[in-house]
């Protein structure tokens, strides 16, 4: 069973990528990784970031079809806890799958269907 990981991004950038080739987010020009996450560790970076902004959608990435290297380190809130980090532009057919992930009436969000299950 493969565990994904999981990055959150907007519908724009997305497109870019697309059209790119490879995905590149700003924090791989700023701090030299793309931040990812495990599924449950979506809900809480979603809220803690992006707090009722729209237009996002969510990359389900398989790391085994990844380009650049992965790497499991500390985030900034929690020790501990460990983030995928992904050293490098994303090849896009390491993403498996792209989750609408607007947020609720609320401004939170809520994980989409399919994210979160065994495998996912």
């Amino acid at each position: 069973m493969t565990d994904y990981i999981y990055h959150i991004t907007s519908q724009a950038s997305w497109s870019t990528a697309q059209s790119s080739g490879e995905y590149t987010a700003d924090s791989l020009v700023k701090e030299g990784f793309v931040h990812c996450s495990k599924a449950d560790q979506i809900l809480r970076v979603a809220n803690s970031y992006y707090q009722g902004q729209p237009g996002l959608v969510t990359l389900m990435i398989d790391p085994a079809r990844l380009k650049p290297m992965l790497r499991w380190e500390p985030g900034s809130d929690k020790a501990d806890e460990l983030f995928p980090h992904i050293y490098g532009p994303l090849n896009l057919d390491a993403v498996l799958r792209v989750f609408d992930f607007p947020p609720g009436s609320d401004g939170k969000f809520h994980l989409p269907a399919g994210i979160g299950m065994p495998g996912n």
